[in-house]
């Protein structure tokens, strides 16, 4: 059949065992950012909190498949911890300025871990030195509920038949109902073997060519998502400033590099990080690799993740799940548990209908004539609105 064929060719989630490589990834994922998320205390680096992340993605990525030698794994996406008003991206050198933490500041931890391709990325915001006992408030407690409610309504829409525009509208209604807005033109995107940025995508707070441009597109049954909600308290424009990109990606583009450095560096990246998104730290002489990337860049073979900013005063903050399309309704593979109750906003959600969604359950069920107890409901979602 034409259709086995094609699943032969493209492995999906319709098959148990890349079920299986996405739910390991995902669990190696959690437990690294769980891991970096320990560290982040006041006076801690963020250069070596970026280190520790990806040397624990390498590290619990080994302890699977050890037999089949052949069998890729490992990062799928360097550690970035972006600090306060930085929006994404930032995953210093050893040749740049660090980052040290305080506590109050608002740290977005960006990773991904692949088995066999299969990736599965995650991110997390959490407050240096907040407590349980001390409620955050302000602007801080408006912006990680609009991200973390606007990450809750994003995964009750991925269903098969869903079109992608209903993500980018709950989005923009929930950070709305907390006086944000998500930063502009973001892409959480499909995700398949060994390719991070899968043709469908959906964008959020797109401005109005990007709105025109953007491609609209249908959720199908046993397709695979990263869902990446950034909210910030300002404009929400992020903007290029003096920071160095040290994030990149091999493209399919093809040129006959010039310099030594660059042809080293590409060599390096093949044969260590494929199409996986890497680190400039990571690479055997950091030195070389800064000189040899202009040369990748400027020529498209390598395409940077640009270190992003608010204004100076603003605040973000990022959550950032990996979610399977199966036939039982949408599976959370990653993502941290979010304590509501330790924020104090003077906003909430009033829109009904989102309302309604957050507190949906994520079961799709078939053949069921009773309606849900609420009880099983009340389980699924914490409450929609934060006294």
């Amino acid at each position: 059949m034409a259709d086995k064929d094609k699943d032969e060719q493209e492995k999906t989630i319709a098959e148990d065992f890349v079920v299986t490589k996405y739910k390991m990834a995902g669990e190696i994922s959690n437990r690294v950012i769980q891991g970096v998320i320990a560290q982040c205390v006041a006076g801690a680096s963020v250069r070596e909190l970026c280190t520790l992340g990806d040397k624990l993605l390498l590290e619990e990525t080994v302890k699977v498949f050890k037999k089949e030698k052949e069998l890729k794994k490992g990062i799928a996406f360097p550690t970035c911890l972006s600090v306060n008003n930085c929006v994404c991206h930032f995953s210093p050198l050893a040749s740049d300025a660090d980052v040290e933490l305080k506590d109050g500041d608002v740290v977005k931890i960006d990773l991904g871990a692949h088995v066999d391709g299969f990736i599965a990325s995650v991110a997390h915001t959490v407050v240096v030195g907040s407590s349980p006992s001390t409620k955050i408030t302000g602007r801080k407690a408006d912006i990680l509920l609009a991200a973390h409610y606007a990450s809750e309504a994003a995964l009750r829409l991925m269903k098969p038949g869903t079109e992608n525009q209903a993500v980018t509208s709950v989005v923009q209604t929930i950070a709305e109902s907390y006086k944000c807005k998500p930063i502009e033109g973001m892409l959480s995107h499909q995700l398949k073997q060994f390719e991070i940025d899968g043709e469908k995508s959906i964008i959020q707070n797109p401005n109005e060519i990007q709105r025109k441009e953007h491609e609209k597109s249908t959720f199908e049954l046993h397709e695979v998502y990263a869902i990446d909600v950034l909210i910030s308290s300002g404009e929400g424009v992020g903007k290029e400033m003096d920071t160095r990109t040290t994030v990149f990606k091999k493209t399919n583009e093809t040129y006959m590099l010039k310099m030594k450095a660059s042809r080293a560096l590409f060599t390096e990246v093949n044969s260590k990080c494929g199409t996986m998104p890497f680190s400039l730290r990571n690479l055997e002489d950091e030195k070389k690799a800064r000189m040899g990337v202009l040369e990748c860049v400027s020529h498209k073979l390598l395409e940077p993740f640009h270190v992003l900013y608010e204004k100076p005063n603003e605040i973000v903050a990022q959550f950032k799940f990996t979610v399977l399309l199966m036939p039982n309704g949408p599976q959370k593979i990653t993502g941290l548990p979010f304590d509501t109750t330790a924020f104090q906003t003077e906003n909430s959600i009033t829109d009904e209908e989102v309302k309604k969604l957050i507190t949906s359950s994520t079961r799709s069920k078939p053949n069921k004539k009773k309606k849900p107890a609420t009880t099983e409901v009340k389980k699924e979602a914490a409450p929609v609105t934060a006294n």
